[in-house]
């Protein structure tokens, strides 16, 4: 966005209406258009910036193994209900979260200018006028919750086809100590099985005082729970939910702002439901983590920690990885090992404490990444690379680096940019190439680069040895001499310049 716009753009406070209609003209672009002949569509709950997590970026957009949580939430809802139909509310940020999402078939933003609670987001979702006709099935997922899988949320789906219920809640199981459940627990009818009576927070329920139980009406009659059996109650709501169509919009505009915070809370359909003779059922999930929200930075860091055990799981038998605890390896990275594993009956891969292989890299097999070597970007490897230890290797956007079987990079060498290194190359320390588009750097066949080296935008022939030189758009030739060795190329150094500021110390 042009830096001299509307201040609005900078940090989504709508200080005027020209603010406000420049962020929904751009969420308009971004938006795409909902199929009403297509099933269920998710909607994903992203408006708010999360101030507990104390940083100006919005909580939605900090990452988890690389990509953004609400990335992240929006691809296994899309890939689990196997639906493209996808509505994202945005507020706090709209614009960064927008841009960083992307047009996408069927996908659509809204815009929740203030954050009233959980279900006027909803609310605002269905409300859209793009959404007008749709019949389907809608599920909801927080933005934060970044570690949720295509499989769960398809088992979620599945469960509310069997369960035949209007409203299904995904729920979690607290194993730890009671006492450190903090919750709001899952109220489950006595009379009903199944069925959910209300959801009960941690703090209401201690406020229960005397002998007398806790009743509540639940269709047609009273439940009692006494304060000790709801303490002890172990399921959790983890924020997600799917709705029959009809019954959400019918009554999601029911929901009232009487309580403390005078917010609009989703779970509140659960009494009107209720009321309204509609089913509400629990459905849970058989690993916590893998809903998992964070407010906080120490839980944000908790989640990256569990994914990196499950890429570990994944892989800790097909290659060696020295440090199980500090290792970055892409998803698409991942694929490709576990596809290689399938074809290959050994990989010889080697991956060092603190490595990092990004989603573009392509690799065969007998790759080795040292120690804190960082690979980035669309780079294509031969069999048996070596990427030795604090190594840099990076491609931007729209160039390609090729790096031929067999060659070597050496300790702390910083190859950066449209790059092609032929087979059995070998460079040591202390060297650094950069090309680009314009000045690509080709390096032919078994050369060997060695010294204090530059090379930026040259083209090096094979069987070369280059020593402790400078070469800016420069070819080098294979120069044979009359006894049959090839000419080397040592100490090409550009002129010297600022002489007349050097003297001797006396």
């Amino acid at each position: 966005m042009d830096k001299n716009g509307p201040e609005i753009l900078k940090d989504d406070t709508l200080r005027d209406e020209t603010g406000k209609d420049a962020i929904l003209k751009e969420l308009a672009e971004l938006s795409d258009s909902i199929d009403t002949d297509a099933g269920e569509v998710s909607v994903i709950l992203a408006a708010g910036h999360g101030k507990r997590i104390k940083s100006e970026k919005s909580k939605m957009l900090h990452e988890i193994w690389g990509k953004p949580s609400v990335w992240r939430v929006c691809g296994a809802a899309l890939e689990g209900l196997g639906s493209q139909n996808q509505v994202i509310v945005v507020g706090m940020k709209a614009i960064e979260v927008a841009r960083a999402l992307g047009k996408r078939k069927n996908r659509v933003f809204v815009y929740q200018a203030e954050q009233k609670g959980t279900g006027d987001a909803v609310m605002k979702a269905i409300g859209d006028p793009r959404l007008t006709g749709h019949p389907g099935d809608v599920y909801v997922f927080p933005g934060d919750m970044g570690l949720l899988s295509k499989d769960t949320v398809a088992l979620f789906k599945k469960d509310f086809h069997e369960r035949r219920c209007d409203m299904l809640v995904m729920t979690g199981y607290f194993e730890g100590d009671i006492k450190d459940n903090y919750y709001g627990r899952i109220v489950l009818s006595k009379a009903n099985a199944g069925e959910i009576v209300e959801i009960k927070e941690y703090r209401d329920i201690l406020a229960l005082g005397g002998p007398d139980p806790y009743e509540v009406a639940f269709k047609n009659r009273m439940e009692a729970f006494d304060r000790e059996e709801l303490i002890r109650m172990r399921e959790f709501n983890t924020g997600v939910y799917a709705f029959k169509s009809a019954p959400l919009r019918n009554y999601v505009t029911h929901i009232t702002t009487d309580n403390v915070q005078g917010e609009v809370y989703i779970t509140d359909l659960i009494k009107i439901f209720n009321d309204n003779g509609l089913a509400v059922r629990s459905s849970r999930v058989s690993n916590n983590s893998l809903v998992e929200g964070f407010n906080v930075k120490s839980v944000l860091k908790k989640m990256e920690t569990n994914y990196r055990e499950m890429i570990y799981e994944q892989i800790k038998d097909i290659i060696t990885l020295d440090d199980e605890e500090d290792f970055y390896i892409a998803e698409e990275a991942l694929q490709r090992i576990l596809e290689m594993d399938r074809r290959y009956s050994s990989l010889d891969i080697r991956i060092g404490k603190g490595a990092s292989v990004g989603g573009n890299v392509q690799f065969e097999r007998g790759l080795t990444v040292g120690r804190n070597a960082i690979l980035d970007g669309d780079i294509r490897l031969g069999e048996n690379v070596t990427v030795d230890e604090n190594a840099i290797l990076s491609a931007y956007p729209g160039q390609r680096m090729e790096i031929g079987a067999g060659a070597q990079i050496l300790r702390g060498n910083i190859l950066q940019g449209r790059i092609t290194i032929g087979t059995g190359v070998r460079i040591e320390s202390g060297v650094r190439i950069t090309g680009s588009n314009a000045h690509p750097v080709i390096i032919g066949d078994n050369v060997l680069i060695k010294g204090q080296t530059y090379i930026y935008g040259s083209i090096i022939e094979s069987d070369l040895l280059v020593v402790h030189s400078i070469l800016k758009r420069m070819k080098v030739e294979r120069v044979v001499k009359r006894n049959g060795e090839v000419q080397p190329v040592k100490y090409i150094l550009p002129h010297p310049e600022g002489l007349d500021s050097i003297s001797p110390l006396g």
